[in-house]
């Protein structure tokens, strides 16, 4: 029953367009909570499983608050989409996460990392501060997303399933190229035995020579094939992030900043907390970042020592 019940969610969250990470992790969730409940059919059940179930998670597991509202989310799409019984408002109600200060790096330390960074690694964290993106952001970056000439690099698909357009560096230029030739010499050898990259949605079916074309290949290719996900087609996919955060903790340790709270995020943390420090408009900040709501990007204007409308400390004036 579990394994029938779960192809047909999977199938009904694909067909909704979901990520394949929200995928997996509503799939995670709904599979545990069946069993919990000694796999009771879901259909069966209710707003009292629901609270039961998230309030073991808790109280008895003590999960984090982002994981209760992960599971929470999970089951709401259960409920109210797949199933169409609404759960309407449930007793549990999680704690409210406590706003954190994003931790940033200064530009020399930055700088260090990326130096101290080996071979693709270097560009890709480069990317990440230059450019300000989330790290499978710069993952899956084709060939067709730079545009030197303007200073312009596209993001398609990004938080939230919107495009967007960012800075570009143009000092990147030489390292660019350099991995996109070392892409075309991979592509050339892929297409010998009928396999490309991976392509988004059904282009490879509308469209079946795309694998061919240089712009779809990916400047951070994984190192083997692999089976795409939706379609089963042998492919090659972009690097993963795990091998970039190890790559990063390898420079992390290098630098000797072990006592700083540094991932790959801290990077785009880093390029919005700059760009307001030298003056930019808070607007053109979250329009680079992606954000939909601009109180999202304020959180950066709370990391500067100096606030960056031009507030100081009092004593300041007294010294």
């Amino acid at each position: 029953m579990a394994s029938e019940f779960l192809s047909e969610v999977k199938q009904g969250m694909r067909l909704r367009g979901y990520a394949l990470k929200t995928e997996k992790s509503y799939l995670y969730w709904i599979t545990y909570f069946i069993r919990f409940h000694k796999f009771r059919h879901p259909s069966e059940m209710g707003a009292k499983e629901v609270e039961t179930f998230l309030s073991y998670l808790a109280n008895q597991k003590c999960v984090a608050i982002g994981t209760q509202k992960l599971a929470l989310n999970a089951l709401a799409y259960l409920y109210n989409q797949h199933l169409n019984k609404p759960l309407g408002d449930l007793g549990f109600h999680h704690a409210k996460s406590p706003r954190k200060i994003p931790s940033v790096l200064t530009p020399m330390e930055v700088k260090q990392l990326i130096e101290a960074s080996d071979g693709k690694f270097r560009t890709l964290f480069s990317l990440l501060y230059g450019s300000g993106l989330r790290v499978n952001e710069g993952l899956r970056l084709r060939v067709m997303d730079f545009d030197f000439e303007a200073c312009a690099l596209t993001v398609h698909d990004g938080k939230g399933k919107k495009d967007r357009k960012t800075l570009l560096s143009q000092h990147l230029e030489p390292e660019v190229s350099a991995l996109i030739s070392q892409a075309k010499a991979l592509q050339i050898r892929d297409n010998k035995q009928n396999v490309g990259p991976s392509l988004p949605y059904a282009l490879d079916r509308k469209y079946p020579h795309a694998y061919k074309q240089l712009s779809w290949m990916y400047i951070f290719p994984s190192v083997g094939l692999c089976l795409h996900p939706y379609t089963g087609v042998l492919c090659r996919h972009h690097l993963s992030d795990s091998a970039a955060r190890k790559a990063l903790k390898k420079a992390v340790n290098a630098c000797g900043f072990g006592h700083k709270r540094i991932h790959c995020h801290t990077f785009r943390h880093s390029f919005a907390t700059e760009l307001l420090r030298n003056g930019k408009d808070i607007r053109t900040v979250q329009e680079l970042l992606g954000h939909t709501d601009v109180s999202t990007t304020q959180i950066y204007t709370h990391v500067l020592g100096t606030h960056f409308a031009g507030a100081r400390s009092p004593l300041d004036d007294i010294k």
